[in-house]
């Protein structure tokens, strides 16, 4: 079972959060390659520990690699650097468009129940389905934890990643993640990609059966998006086209000015728009 969250747990992550996050700096130095990853990664458990991370997780370490196709992945995104026409072309604009009003018909009462919750319509939620996991045909193959610890260890971006290492490692304390769960290159976990922090703070349980299943239940994955937009101050009944409020939370999605864009224009041509 890769990835299943007991929605009670939710409730004492806020507190320990705010001590987790304070290790963003920790273990100090990054490197650019291998050599230093292992001397890196038995500092941080020791930091770790000393943050309030329980035998399981800082166990776990004990089994991460370092993940190079995760560090080529970050060096070449090149699809990112694409004009938006060509993006869209390389990302199947048309065919998600095309399933994603089909799997909207099929799960309309799913959609209204997480606009009427959220506020946010379906098309956003399923051009972002579409464009993460292909409606959830695909999640990935790399290990989540060595991904997110090799990240948090590069020099590239480790304020950014330490904090979802954190993440994963309480996950994991507290049973709720694999040590050996298998996701996106950059650790991103389910059907719309969640990195281990945000299941923290925005996963939802969409179905009702009283857990977070990211990797199983659509609705679980979907109504956690909307809460993810909601979080970042989306506004029910408002347009989310640029110039418009809600582009904002599409923002916050993911950095990629093209990937905004996309997700604008593909949800409106689902939404009917």
């Amino acid at each position: 079972m890769a990835f299943v969250a007991k929605s009670r747990f939710f409730a004492g992550v806020a507190t320990a959060l705010l001590g987790l996050i304070g290790t963003a700096q920790a273990a100090g130095q990054c490197g650019n390659n291998s050599a230093g990853f292992p001397d890196w990664i038995q500092r941080y458990k020791q930091e770790a520990q000393a943050q309030g991370i329980g035998s399981r997780g800082i166990q776990a370490l004990d089994s991460v690699t370092y993940a190079s196709k995760t560090i080529n992945a970050d060096r070449n995104m090149k699809s990112f650097k694409y004009s938006l026409d060509k993006f869209m072309q390389v990302r199947g604009a048309q065919t998600i468009i095309s399933r994603g009003k089909k799997q909207k018909a099929q799960n309309a009462a799913l959609f209204d129940r997480i606009e009427q919750r959220y506020g946010v319509p379906a098309g956003p939620l399923l051009a972002i389905w579409g464009m993460e996991t292909g409606f959830g045909a695909y999640l990935g193959n790399q290990n989540t934890l060595s991904a997110v610890a090799t990240l948090a260890y590069d020099c590239r971006r480790p304020e950014y990643f330490r904090p979802h290492l954190n993440a994963a490692l309480q996950l994991i304390d507290n049973g709720t993640l694999s040590p050996d769960a298998k996701g996106a290159m950059h650790g991103e976990i389910g059907q719309t990609q969640f990195l281990p922090l945000n299941v923290l703070k925005y996963g939802a349980d969409g179905d009702g059966n009283g857990r977070i299943d990211m990797v199983r239940s659509k609705a679980d994955a979907l109504a956690s998006t909307a809460n993810f937009l909601r979080g970042h101050g989306w506004q029910a009944g408002a347009g989310y086209q640029q110039g418009q409020p809600n582009y904002a939370a599409i923002q916050g999605w993911n950095a990629a000015s093209v990937y905004q864009q996309a997700i604008a224009i593909m949800g409106a041509q689902i939404d009917g728009q």
